[in-house]
């Protein structure tokens, strides 16, 4: 068995469905479901025994010690983490909460587990720690991608909490021996996103007729990779990689924010037709504070030493994207919730439009 932390989340549950969708191996699936949890994108895994999930914070060492001590996984998945830029800006407590003193809790957690194990168990256990290209900072237009030795240089409420996290990991390995392997990877984009990030938030507004908010002049670069390509990644970690290595995940894919949004508006022209382009619904509004201007990922070392690239263009991938929620609706529907329409009322309202 392996325990996943955030299997819920947007992309702990698509690392769910496809690691059941080839193993039998069970999965224990520990989440908070906080607005983000949510078990609708688990719905086709009603029924599997495969499947165990237990609602429950990884900030309750004690609970989560308990888990282990009763299922006994050969590893830990770690995805669950607040995740938004904005949302971090607009209350960091959270952030610290569960980004910094949860991840701290789950190596603790995990150190009396794994120290307990026998020799050959002990030596089979990962920690696998999942994290993000913000933690780097910002890079100029010129600047080389990060590399798994880039400086850390984290901008936002999130991403400094991210970095702590990852510190955290670190700290466990070389104190402790304990085999960690962390992942840096990239904007995944793909189905169950929930829709305040950028591609569903565009999707979602543009069908409802609403406007398209873009943050400054819309040129903020960031590397685009799809959420299956990044479970794929994981499992190769996973299974070969060393412990104590980081490993950086990307998409080869660097694109403006504003030429995603043209994509996007382009693909529901095809695929949902109106009266004119959605283009039409695009508005510039205030930058958010702090905006980093480029993110970029080299992924070399994952393939010169796990073989891992990338299996879906963006071109691909985006298209696979659209479909989806075309095709989801109802999903859509029922994660906009009274609460999460209230959140983006705060962060928008006071945005004026900029162009």
């Amino acid at each position: 068995m392996i325990l996943v932390t955030g299997g819920a989340g947007f992309i702990g549950s698509n690392f769910v469905l496809d690691w059941l969708a080839g193993s039998d191996e069970p999965v224990l699936n520990l989440d908070k479901l906080t607005y983000a949890g949510n078990l609708n994108n688990l719905v086709s895994l009603e029924g599997d025994a495969r499947h165990v999930f237990v609602q429950g914070d990884i900030c309750d060492g004690a609970a989560v010690l308990a888990l282990l001590n009763e299922h006994r996984p050969r590893a830990i998945l770690h995805f669950a983490a607040e995740s938004h830029v904005d949302r971090s800006i607009h209350g960091p407590g959270e952030f610290i909460n569960t980004n910094i003193n949860g991840t701290f809790a789950l190596l603790e957690a995990a150190r009396s587990y794994w120290s307990a194990l026998d020799a050959d168990a002990k030596a089979a256990f990962r920690f696998l720690h999942v994290s993000t290209d913000e933690v780097y900072g910002s890079l100029g237009p010129h600047d080389a991608p990060f590399s798994e030795t880039t400086a850390y240089a984290p901008n936002s409420p999130y991403s400094a909490s991210k970095a702590a996290s990852d510190h955290l990991v670190r700290a466990y390995h070389h104190t402790y021996g304990m085999p960690t392997l962390t992942t840096n990877c990239s904007n995944n984009y793909g189905p169950y996103h929930f829709p305040e990030k950028l591609i569903p938030l565009i999707i979602a507004n543009a069908l409802a007729g609403k406007a398209l908010p873009i943050y400054g002049d819309g040129m903020q670069v960031r590397d685009w990779l799809f959420v299956s390509d990044h479970c794929a990644a994981i499992r190769k970690v996973l299974a070969d990689g060393t412990p104590g290595e980081v490993y950086n995940v990307g998409g080869w894919n660097e694109m403006a924010n504003l030429h995603v949004v043209h994509t996007l508006c382009d693909m529901l022209d095809r695929a949902a037709p109106k009266q004119g382009s959605y283009r039409d619904q695009i508005r510039y509004v205030t930058d958010r504070p702090g905006h980093d201007r480029r993110y970029a990922i080299d992924a070399g070392k994952l393939e010169r030493e796990l073989g891992w690239k990338p299996a879906e263009t963006f071109e691909s991938g985006i298209a696979k994207t659209v479909q989806w929620y075309l095709s989801n609706q109802a999903w859509v529907a029922d994660v906009q919730s009274g609460a999460y329409q209230s959140w983006v009322q705060r962060n928008y309202a006071n945005r004026e439009e900029g162009k």
